[in-house]
């Protein structure tokens, strides 16, 4: 079982790196699987690079092949004027629209308040059911206060929002078993140019 975790934190240490490590650990708590962890801000030139010339470098293509080849994501966002970080949709926006069908996904966000909490719903969860995944029922956010260890009756505390969603990504996962290993013929670029060309 391969598991990816996308993050897309701009700072080190940071709370969105925080928050999928957690995530991390009470997911494989529930079952064995490698685990990768992606960090969006080394890829940053990269991804900006792919825009410009249309072609992943070697390492952005390796990112990219990890998330399509992973059983399952954990995609993790800070929120920024209400949605998503521009690193976090670049990346996924890099990413074939099809590559993710079918895949499971846990979805999480860390912001300053716990007004932006919804951006999951109306902001995420979209993304990546325009992606064809399969996001599970749970979305965790993480606002400056869940940090302290403090929780209330009605946001139920940061450690059991965590918990439940693991449990839900573990379950969806176990259901639906390791990725079947496809080996894909690739014929390079500088092939398919040449057979383009006119004969002389």
């Amino acid at each position: 079982m391969k598991i990816v975790i996308v993050t897309a934190g701009l700072t080190q240490p940071s709370s969105t790196r925080l928050l999928a490590d957690r995530l991390t650990d009470a997911v494989t708590r529930q079952l064995e699987a490698d685990v990768r962890v992606i960090e969006l801000r080394d890829l940053a030139v990269d991804i900006a690079n792919n825009f410009v010339t249309g072609f992943p470098n070697g390492r952005l293509r390796e990112a990219i092949e990890a998330v399509t080849e992973a059983d399952g994501l954990i995609a993790v966002t800070p929120i920024f004027s209400g949605s998503y970080s521009g690193l976090f949709k670049s990346f996924f926006d890099v990413i074939e629209n099809t590559a993710l069908a079918g895949k499971p996904v846990l979805i999480a966000a860390t912001g300053g308040t716990a007004r932006h909490s919804l951006a999951l719903e109306h902001a995420l969860r979209p993304l990546f059911a325009y992606l064809r995944a399969v996001v599970v029922p749970t979305a965790v956010y993480a606002a400056a206060e869940d940090w302290g260890g403090a929780s209330d009756t009605f946001t139920d505390g940061l450690g059991p929002r965590i918990a439940r969603a693991a449990e839900e990504l573990a379950g969806l996962l176990r259901h639906r078993g390791p990725r079947a290993e496809t080996k894909e013929e690739v014929v390079p670029f500088e092939e398919q140019l040449a057979a383009l060309r006119p004969l002389s």
